[in-house]
C-alpha cells in the first residue's frame, strides 16, 4: 500500500524545513530517489507531528536542489561547496543535477584556457600505442571516463575539470599535475604516482588509491569518501577540509600530513602512520585507531 500525499509536500532535512510540490519532487529527474520516495508506490514513515517528512541530511544545500528541480539551475557557490553539494545530489540519485554541476565548473575552470591540447579521440588514438607520455599537455575539461590510460605518464599536465571517473588509472603518473577540480569517482588509481600532484576540490569518492604515492600533494576540500586509500603514501600531504568519511586507511603513511578540519567519521585507520599529523578539529567519530601510531600528532 503506497503514500497519499496533500498537494504541498512539507519537508524537514536535518533541521532545515522546506515546502514544496509532488511536481517539483518527480519530474525533472524521474530516476531520482526524490522521486522514487513521491511517487506514492511506498509506504513513507517518519512524519512529523507537524506534518513534516524528515531526511536525515544535511539541510544546508537542499535550497540549491529544490531550486535545480524546479529551474534546472546550478546555483553560483564558492568553490569549496560544490563537492558538499555533489555528495547531497548523489544521495538523491539526481543525476542530471551531478552531470550540470561538472559542466558549470569545467566552463569556470577552463575560461581562460578554452583550447585544449588534445581531444577525447586524440588521447584514445594515444593510449593505443606503447609507452603513451602526455607529459605537460592541456586536457582541461575533457571527458576521460571509462578509458583504460593505465601506465599513462600525464606528469606536469593541466587537468583542470577533467572527468576520470571509472576509468583505469593504474599505475600512471600524476606527478606534479594541476588536476583542481578534477572527478575520479570509483576510478581505478592503484600504484599511481600522485606526488606534489594539485587535487583541491577534487572528487575522489569511491575510488582506489591502495599503494598510491600522493606525498606532498594538495587535497584540500577533497571528497575521498569511501575510498580505498589502504598502504597509500601520503606524508606531508594537505588534507584540510578534506571528507575522508568511511574511507580505508589501513596501514597508510600520513607523516606529517594535515588534517585539520577534515572528517575522518567511521575511517578504517588500523595500523596507519600518524605521527606529526595535525589532527586540530578533526572529525574522528567511528574511526578505527587500532594499533595506529599517533606519536606527536597535534590534536
Amino acid at each position: 500500500m503506497g503514500t497519499e500525499f496533500p498537494s504541498v509536500i512539507r519537508l524537514d532535512i536535518g533541521g532545515k524545513k522546506y515546502s514544496t510540490t509532488i511536481e517539483t519532487l518527480t519530474q525533472r529527474e524521474p530516476d531520482s530517489m526524490l522521486a522514487a520516495m513521491f511517487s506514492g508506490r511506498h509506504t513513507l514513515s517518519g512524519y512529523h507531528h507537524e506534518g513534516y517528512i524528515f531526511v536525515d541530511r544535511d539541510g544546508t544545500h537542499f535550497r540549491h536542489i529544490l531550486n535545480w528541480l524546479r529551474d534546472g539551475v546550478v546555483p553560483i557557490l564558492k568553490d569549496s561547496e560544490y563537492p558538499e553539494l555533489v555528495r547531497e545530489a548523489e544521495y538523491y540519485q539526481l543525476l542530471g543535477f551531478m552531470e550540470n554541476i561538472h559542466n558549470h565548473l569545467n566552463k569556470e575552470k577552463v575560461e581562460d584556457d578554452i583550447r585544449t591540447d588534445l581531444t577525447r579521440t586524440d588521447v584514445i588514438k594515444c593510449i593505443q600505442s606503447e609507452h603513451v607520455r602526455l607529459r605537460g599537455v592541456n586536457l582541461s575539461g575533457l571527458d576521460l571516463s571509462k578509458l583504460d590510460l593505465s601506465a599513462v605518464d600525464f606528469s606536469f599536465a593541466r587537468l583542470h575539470g577533467v572527468l576520470f571517473s571509472c576509468a583505469n588509472l593504474q599505475a600512471a603518473k600524476f606527478r606534479d599535475v594541476d588536476a583542481a577540480g578534477s572527478i575520479f569517482q570509483d576510478a581505478t588509481l592503484r600504484e599511481c604516482e600522485l606526488a606534489g600532484a594539485n587535487l583541491q576540490r577534487a572528487i575522489l569518492s569511491r575510488a582506489c588509491l591502495q599503494s598510491a604515492n600522493l606525498q606532498d600533494a594538495c587535497l584540500m576540500s577533497c571528497d575521498l569518501s569511501k575510498a580505498d586509500l589502504r598502504t597509500a603514501h601520503l606524508q606531508t600531504a594537505d588534507l584540510t577540509d578534506a571528507n575522508l568519511e568511511g574511507a580505508n586507511l589501513e596501514g597508510a603513511n600520513l607523516k606529517g600530513a594535515k588534517l585539520y578540519r577534515a572528517n575522518l567519521r567511521g575511517a578504517n585507520l588500523r595500523r596507519a602512520y600518524l605521527r606529526q599529523v595535525d589532527l586540530r578539529e578533526t572529525i574522528t567519530d567511528g574511526a578505527m585507531l587500532e594499533g595506529a601510531n599517533l606519536l606527536g600528532a597535534i590534536r
